[in-house]
């Protein structure tokens, strides 16, 4: 049985930072690619970053040169590091797997709040 369990949400206020990570379980990490979303309240769950089994990385535009993901297959494990975090990244951020090549993210987490306010 896979699992995702993600850790290190927080408050924090606006231009500090924080580091996501999401732990896996029960499936070969080296052969998924991992991703984070996220959701804020009233908005629709949008893919932040991702990962590919290789090493190939994506980032939505508002993410770019603020957050950077990582990966170590040696742990099992996908980080997030966000830096000068701002009010509209707050929302439940997800950790998401699927089988490198196919499209469908079909594994979740249950998420981790982040909150940017002052």
């Amino acid at each position: 049985q896979v699992r995702l369990v993600e850790s290190g949400g927080g408050l924090v206020q606006p231009g500090g930072s924080l580091r996501l990570s999401c732990a896996a379980s029960g499936l070969t990490f080296g052969t998924y690619a991992m991703g984070w979303y996220r959701q804020a309240p009233g908005k629709e769950r949008e893919l932040v970053a991702s990962i590919s089994s290789g090493g190939s990385t994506y980032y939505t535009d508002s993410a770019k040169g603020r957050f950077t993901i990582s990966r170590d297959n040696t742990k099992d494990t996908v980080s997030l590091q966000m830096n000068s975090l701002k009010p509209e990244d707050t929302a439940h951020y997800y950790c998401a797997a699927r089988r490198q090549g196919v499209n469908n993210w079909h594994h979740w987490g249950q998420g981790t709040q982040v909150t940017v306010s002052s």
